[in-house]
Formats: structure tokens, sequence, C-alpha cells
């Protein structure tokens, strides 16, 4: 349950790393409230997840589902520049993620 908890909080890390750019500085009414709505959420879980998960490994999961998928919203709906060494090295992130899994 934990792992499963810390994915969600992982995904919910890059909601809330997207809302707090397009908030422009917390100008943005609702970019805002999703932003301080995702953060509360995905830190809720991080901390439960930490509960049963080492906290290295938890945080290094939790960081990498959330860059990865802030990166790969960011090269499809955000005029982010895709190239192939960039799309490679976020594979090789979600690499790790899921080598830090099976460590576990």
């Amino acid at each position: 349950m934990s792992w499963i908890v810390l994915i969600a909080s992982g995904v919910l890390e890059a909601v809330w790393a997207t809302a707090l750019g397009k908030s422009e500085g917390f100008t943005k009414l609702w970019p805002s409230v999703i932003f301080a709505g995702g953060l509360l959420a995905s830190m809720a879980g991080l901390a439960f997840a930490l509960r049963s998960i080492p906290v290295g490994t938890g945080y290094a999961v939790w960081v990498g589902i959330g860059a990865a998928l802030t990166v790969g919203y960011g090269m499809a709906f955000g005029g982010e520049a895709v190239s192939v060494v960039k799309v490679l090295l976020v594979l090789g992130i979600v690499a790790c993620v899921v080598g830090l899994k099976l460590l576990h």
C-alpha cells in the first residue's frame, strides 16, 4: 500500500509543480489553488509512505516520478524542447526509480 501511495504522491508532485508554473507567481487563482491542494496531498502521501519505506528510497522515487512527469508534460504540452538526449535522460530517471523499487 505504501508504494501505491508513494507513486500517487509522485504524480501529485508533477501536478503541483506544473500548477506552480502556471500560477505566474500566484497571480492566477485556479493554478494557485491546484498548487496548494496538490502540494498538501503530495506531502501527506509522502509522509504516509515514509512510515514503511526508507526515507532515501522514498524521497528519490517521489522526486524521480515528479520530475519525469513534469518534464514529460512540459515537452508534450508546454512548449519545452524535445530531443533524443532529453528523452533518454528522462527514461534514465524512470529506470532508476524502477530499480529502487526492485531493490527494496
